[in-house]
Order: structure tokens, then C-alpha cells, then sequence
């Protein structure tokens, strides 16, 4: 053996120990955050798969079914108004080819009868509210529910006028910045750093890395609350536009390096929440939950209700057996 090995071997495996250790003990070396909410069950623009999403009547069906969080999309009007909608483009919501910001409020179409499932290709959602809503309307209909805002344009108004109607109604602790680009993320938390944000894919990447090289024991995380799609749901629920994202091997891959338990464990230790999107299956609900994270995004808030008291009814009954079962394994049985 090299002399330089009888130096680097102890050193790399102290390192590995000690990364582990904390790793499983991050509160050492880490601060854990305490956000206002804990959610489970998180409902996608509203509830999409039963009502026509980001509607008031979704996410008043998502608040009957005791959903934790609201989750939704904003874009801003021509005459500065924020109203809540997924898409900058309405053809697909509403079937006219008109954008959101050359319109004023007044001006926006309704949406049609009914939409396709974005991520439950071929279910269809209806309902009998077809308006666009205002931000502001779900801020007052709900002013204790914790809810996250996605900022879906590169716009600086738009950022401090969503911004400043959180401090209006006073819900900065239970409204989430959220946002897939570097740079608006960067604007939203200038703008108002009391609210707590996501990781952006970047980010996410990041986080990755630090766990499978040790050092994300080590790293401060400033984000309270990860929010990523489950890698299975590729090519069964969720179709990505980059065809390489679908590729099966590096789907396969993503899901080896991204459902463990461990760093959802360690994430959660340190206050940051997990949610997977967009989830609507009774398998992909247990297997999200089995793999330990906080909460499930859905387009279907009272299938996920649904599962969610059966699903706690099952932990609660193999718990009660545990204590019922003496150490050694199985019961002992009575010898005459």
C-alpha cells in the first residue's frame, strides 16, 4: 500500500462516519426551521380532476375535503390585476387564443364546460364555475389556509403586487413563494423574504448532489419546502416536452437516485417539507407516503382524503400490533 493511502483511507472514512451520523442527526449542526403548517394533503390548482381548476368552486371543493394546502398559478391582467390561472395563453383553458396580459379583467374569456386532466390524460373535470378568479378572492375566502402562489411569468410587477397582497391580508408564515426559474425565485424573495419558498429544479439538483457526496449535513438550506414529481409517473401520468426526460433508463435512474427515504427523512428533521406532484392513484399515494414524504400534491382532493384516513387507519393498526407483540418476534407460545 502507497504511505499517501495510510493517510486518505482513515480520512475518507471518518468523513463517510461522521456524514452519516449527522446526517441522521442534523440537528448538530443545523438550526431546524418551523414553518406555521405541515401539510399532507395538497390540492393541484384546486383539486383539477373535480373541479375545473384554479376556480373558486375548486378549491372550495378542495377545503370540504380538508385539504392542507392550496396550491395554484398567477399571471397578471393588462390593467394590473392578479387572477389566478395556470396558463399565460387561455386557448386551452377557454378555447380563445388570447393572452393574459393583453387583456383587462374584464375582458377574460370564461373557461369551457369542461377540461382534459393535465396529469391524468383522458379524465375530464367539469363544473359550474367557469371563472377566472382574483388572487386577492382566495386570499379573503381563505384567510388561515396556507396556500402556494407559483409565479408563472418573469414579471416584476406582477412579484411585488402578489407580494404586497400577502402583507395586506397578513398571511406572509403560510404562503409559499414558488417558481421554476433562478431568477424570479430571486425577485420573489427580495421582494419578501418572510415567506417561505421551494427549491427550483436547480436547486433540486443541488440537494442531490450534496447527499450522495456527503456533504448535505454540512450545507445550510435557506428553502423551507421541496416540491418534485415522483420520476415513475414519466410516461404513465406525466409526459415531460423534453423527449430526453422520458428516455425509460434515465427514468429508471431518477427514481433510484431520487425516492429515498433517508433524504426525506433527513429534509424533514431539519424542518424542510416534501411534496410529490402530481399524484392521483391509490398506489402512487402509498408508495409516496411509504417513501416518507410530508405530503401529496392531487387533482383529486377527496380520493386522497379518502386514502389518507384508510391509510393512517393501517399505520395506527400495525402500531397497536407492535406493542401487543413481546421482544423476540412472534408470541410465545404456552409449553405444558
Amino acid at each position: 500500500m502507497r504511505p499517501s493511502l495510510y493517510y486518505l483511507v482513515p480520512v475518507l472514512g471518518g468523513y463517510a462516519a461522521t456524514s452519516y451520523y449527522l446526517l441522521k442527526h442534523p440537528h448538530i449542526l443545523q438550526k431546524r426551521k418551523r414553518l406555521a403548517f405541515h401539510c399532507r394533503h395538497i390540492s393541484h390548482r384546486g383539486g383539477a380532476g373535480e373541479r375545473i381548476e384554479n376556480t373558486m368552486e375548486a378549491f372550495e371543493n378542495a377545503v370540504a375535503h380538508h385539504t392542507d394546502l392550496l396550491e395554484l398559478d398567477c399571471h397578471m391582467t393588462k390593467d394590473g390585476r392578479v387572477v389566478v390561472s395556470h396558463d399565460g395563453n387561455l386557448l386551452r383553458q377557454t378555447g380563445h387564443n388570447v393572452n393574459i396580459r393583453d387583456v383587462t379583467y374584464e375582458e377574460l374569456p370564461q373557461y369551457k364546460p369542461s377540461l382534459e386532466v393535465t396529469f391524468f390524460p383522458g379524465h375530464m373535470s367539469t363544473g359550474t364555475d367557469r371563472r377566472i378568479p382574483l388572487l386577492e378572492e382566495v386570499f379573503q375566502r381563505y384567510p388561515d389556509k396556507p396556500i402556494n402562489v407559483e409565479i408563472k411569468e418573469d414579471s416584476d410587477e406582477l412579484i411585488k403586487k402578489v407580494s404586497e397582497l400577502v402583507r395586506r391580508y397578513h398571511r406572509a408564515e403560510k404562503t409559499i413563494w414558488a417558481s421554476t426559474s433562478d431568477q424570479v425565485m430571486k425577485k420573489c424573495r427580495k421582494e419578501n423574504p418572510e415567506m417561505p419558498f421551494m427549491f427550483t429544479p436547480r436547486r433540486g439538483f443541488l440537494l442531490l448532489f450534496l447527499y450522495y457526496t456527503g456533504l448535505l449535513p454540512f450545507v445550510d438550506l435557506p428553502e423551507s419546502v421541496v416540491e418534485t414529481y415522483m420520476p415513475s409517473l414519466i410516461n404513465r401520468t406525466y409526459f415531460p416536452h423534453n423527449s430526453l426526460m422520458r428516455n425509460r433508463f434515465l427514468v429508471y435512474l431518477q427514481d433510484k437516485l431520487m425516492m429515498r427515504k433517508s433524504l426525506f427523512q433527513h429534509l424533514q428533521d431539519r424542518g424542510i417539507q416534501v411534496y410529490l406532484w402530481v399524484l392521483n392513484q391509490d398506489s402512487d399515494f402509498r408508495r409516496a407516503f411509504d417513501c416518507g414524504v410530508t405530503g401529496v400534491m392531487t387533482d383529486y382532493p377527496s380520493k386522497l382524503r379518502t386514502f389518507l384516513q384508510e391509510y393512517e387507519g393501517e399505520r395506527q393498526t400495525r402500531g397497536a400490533e407492535a406493542q401487543d407483540t413481546p421482544p423476540g418476534g412472534e408470541q410465545q407460545r404456552t409449553h405444558l
